[in-house]
């Protein structure tokens, strides 16, 4: 992939959900590009389409009108065994709300998107051991999530979403339930695997604290994409 090619576009890109008899428009006519190594944020107030975005750029759902293209192909509505490969093996997810297994270690937390996949045992080991040393977790693998703090089960997350080594990961509200420093932790380490790896970070908050971390802040309002201003 040549680095001015953007990892995933979408062009046009418009999505309506019918609730009783109104027609709620999510999103209308968005462009955006999202390329290799970046972290832009979305922002925007409750009902605005943010996760709506996500949802589309993280192939979890598909627009009604308009194009996605992944490493500038075009990606139809219909293909779903190729949606569902790209989210499997380069999409990742973090979620506001952590969504561990409660009963599952760190550990096996982590490397359970790996057993997914049919990846070797021998293989997933080396590759969880290296996750949770990335997040800074080397040695509480063995930990279950109520033994964790929020930002330790966070970075579990987050290491649960890079062990696979994804392109892209979608980033919901990641530091909504942490305390400032905390906070400042966890847009570092995604900072730091960005550089690293070149992995993308699409971050949706309502965090002010995370836009001065970010490379560009987008704005959502009534699913109309404003701006795309570089926040340094």
């Amino acid at each position: 992939m040549r680095a001015a090619e953007p990892l995933l576009s979408l062009q046009g890109a418009s999505k309506s959900y019918t609730l009783g008899s109104n027609v709620i428009r999510a999103l209308q006519a968005v462009d955006l590009a999202l390329v290799r190594g970046e972290i832009p944020a979305v922002t925007g107030p409750s009902g605005s389409g943010k996760s709506t975005l996500l949802n589309l750029c993280g192939l979890l759902d598909t627009a009604d009108e308009g194009e996605l293209l992944f490493d500038g192909e075009p990606l139809p509505r219909g293909d779903e065994a190729r949606r569902t490969s790209l989210r499997r093996q380069a999409i990742g997810f973090v979620f506001q709300g952590f969504n561990l297994v409660p009963v599952m270690t760190a550990h096996d937390n982590i490397d359970y998107p790996l057993y997914l996949l049919g990846i070797p045992a021998a293989e997933r080991r080396q590759r969880v051991t290296e996750a949770l040393a990335r997040v800074g977790l080397a040695e509480l693998g063995a930990h279950r999530p109520d033994q964790l703090s929020g930002g330790q089960r966070q970075r579990v997350a987050i290491a649960r979403a890079i062990v696979k080594r994804p392109r892209l990961v979608i980033a919901d509200e990641p530091t909504a339930n942490l305390d400032a420093q905390t906070a400042a932790q966890i847009i570092a380490l995604m900072r730091a695997l960005a550089h690293d790896d070149g992995t993308t970070f699409l971050v949706a908050t309502h965090d002010e604290r995370v836009l001065p971390h970010c490379d560009r802040a987008l704005m959502l309002d009534d699913g109309v994409l404003k701006g795309a201003c570089h926040a340094h």
